[in-house]
C-alpha cells in the first residue's frame, strides 16, 4: 500500500508506502514500512518509491563531470572548490605528466576549469582530471551556482530546457552535475540566461515549467518561441544527475573562465514545510 502521492511534499519520518514498494534513494525502511530522511518530494516509478530533496550539498561520485575554482596552490598540485563539502584536488601528473613546470604559470588562484572527477577516496579526497573532450579552463563568461539536485531539471529530458536556453539566448552554456553553471556570450543575454536559470532552480518543483520558460525566454528576449511537442516533465527526472551523455557533450566548448553568483534555494514557502514537519511531529 502507498500512503503518498507523486509529487508530494514530505517530511523526514514520514510514512510513504509499505513493503509492496522498494524504498529509493531519500528513504529508509523501518518495520516493513518506507519513510522519508529528508525534506523532499516524492518520485514514484514503477514499485520504487523516491524523495527528491529539495535542497543538498554535491556529493562527489567518479566519472562526474564538475566547475571548479582554484583557491590553493601546493607543491605538486591545486586545489579546488567544487561546491561540496569536499575540496577538489588536480595532480600536476594529471596536467604535465612527468614533466616539472611551475603550476602558477599554468593555473592561478580565481581560474575556472571544467574537470571530471578520477577518484574519491576513503576520507573525501576528490582527485580531479583534465583529460577528456571540452575539459579545461573557463574564459570569459559568468557562473551561476543552482542545488546539484535541480540539474536534470535544468539539462531536461534529452536536453530540452537546456538547449531552448541556448538556442534563444545564444549562449554557451556548460553544466556541472555539482550544480555550477557557465554561461558566455552578450552580456545582455548572459544576464537573461542567469534569470531563467534561477527561476527554473526556485520552480523545479512544479509542473508546466517548460511552458513559463518559454514564455520568460520570449518576453526577455522579443523573440517569438514556436510551440514544440513537449516530453512529459516527470519530477522522478531528477532521481539521478546525468552522466556523459551525448546531448551533455555538446554543450561543452574547449576553453571557458570566471564571475559567480550564488544565492540561496527558494523552494517552498516557508510556512509550509514547517506545518508539514509540525503535523509530522504530532502524530
Amino acid at each position: 500500500m502507498i500512503f503518498v502521492n507523486d509529487k508530494d511534499l514530505v517530511v523526514p519520518g514520514e510514512i510513504l508506502a509499505d513493503e509492496d514498494f522498494h524504498p529509493g534513494r531519500g528513504t529508509f525502511k523501518e518495520e516493513n514500512k518506507i519513510c522519508s530522511s529528508v525534506v523532499g518530494l516524492v518520485a514514484i516509478r514503477n514499485k520504487k518509491i523516491s524523495v527528491i530533496p529539495l535542497q543538498s550539498k554535491y556529493i562527489p561520485k567518479r566519472g562526474d563531470v564538475v566547475i571548479g575554482e582554484i583557491n590553493d596552490i601546493r607543491f605538486s598540485m591545486w586545489g579546488l572548490d567544487i561546491n561540496s563539502p569536499y575540496s577538489g584536488l588536480l595532480p600536476a601528473s594529471e596536467v604535465f605528466g612527468k614533466e616539472k613546470r611551475e603550476l602558477e604559470k599554468v593555473f592561478k588562484v580565481g581560474d575556472v576549469l571544467f574537470l571530471r572527477v578520477i577518484d574519491v577516496d576513503e576520507v573525501k579526497k576528490v582527485k580531479l582530471g583534465l583529460k577528456g573532450r571540452g575539459l579545461g579552463k573557463f574564459r570569459g563568461g559568468i557562473l551561476i551556482h543552482i542545488t546539484p539536485t535541480k540539474v536534470p531539471r535544468l539539462i531536461g529530458k534529452k536536453g530540452s530546457m537546456i538547449n531552448m536556453i541556448k538556442d534563444k539566448t545564444h549562449c554557451d552554456i556548460v553544466v556541472g552535475q555539482n550544480g555550477v553553471v557557465w554561461v558566455k556570450g552578450q552580456t545582455e543575454m548572459e544576464r537573461i540566461a542567469e534569470k531563467v536559470i534561477k527561476m527554473i532552480q526556485n520552480q523545479a518543483h512544479t509542473s508546466g515549467l517548460t511552458d513559463r520558460v518559454r514564455e520568460m525566454l520570449a518576453e526577455l528576449t522579443g523573440e517569438e518561441i514556436e510551440e514544440s511537442k513537449e516530453v512529459s516533465e516527470d519530477l522522478d527526472e531528477a532521481e539521478e544527475l546525468p552522466g556523459e551523455t551525448e546531448e551533455n557533450n555538446d554543450q561543452y566548448p574547449d576553453e571557458k573562465d570566471e564571475d559567480s553568483s550564488s544565492q540561496e534555494d527558494k523552494n517552498l514557502p516557508q510556512e509550509i514545510i514547517e506545518s508539514k514537519l509540525n503535523l509530522n511531529l504530532k502524530r
